[in-house]
């Protein structure tokens, strides 16, 4: 079976430690990983792909030291393997236009502004979750702990 994965790339380690705490609950399901840079993020959404695993959902920050996350983001929007994978921009610091390219050009699911709540940050986590499962036609039935059960319903309508 392949295994799922969620990503989470931050520069600031005590933000990506707050995030990958809050999907915790998630981690009997998914595999939580954790990049301090959009160039870690990119060389690991490599391995798991080569290893034909799922990246099911990327939260990225978007001011960080080399590629920002929008440019991460837009790179996995273009990149055909990746069309199913849903992406959330986390961040405080995006312009007016950086907001415009999130959504036009890297076709992002949600932006969360910091600071943010961790139930909303969970609850938009398990809507993406449940969405990315159902599309790619995974066997939901070992996920319905952590799915979001409204959208499941509507989904499989």
């Amino acid at each position: 079976m392949e295994k799922i994965y969620i990503l989470c790339v931050e520069d600031q380690r005590e933000v990506l430690n707050t995030i990958a705490s809050q999907l915790a609950v998630l981690d009997q399901h998914v595999i939580i990983e954790e990049c301090e840079s959009a160039q870690e993020a990119q060389e690991l959404i490599e391995e798991i792909d080569t290893a034909g695993d799922f990246i099911a959902l990327v939260i990225s920050d978007h001011v960080m030291p080399g590629k920002t996350g929008v440019e991460l983001l837009t790179d996995l929007y273009n990149d055909g393997r990746f069309g199913d994978t849903k992406k959330i921009l986390l961040t405080g610091q995006a312009t007016h236009m950086d907001t415009i390219k999130a959504i036009n050009q890297a076709g992002i699911d949600f932006y969360i502004e910091k600071p943010w709540k961790a139930e909303d940050l969970l609850q938009k986590v398990c809507t993406l979750l449940t969405i990315f499962i159902i599309k790619k036609g995974i066997e939901y039935e070992p996920f319905l702990e952590i799915l979001d059960k409204e959208k499941l319903f509507n989904l499989l309508k």
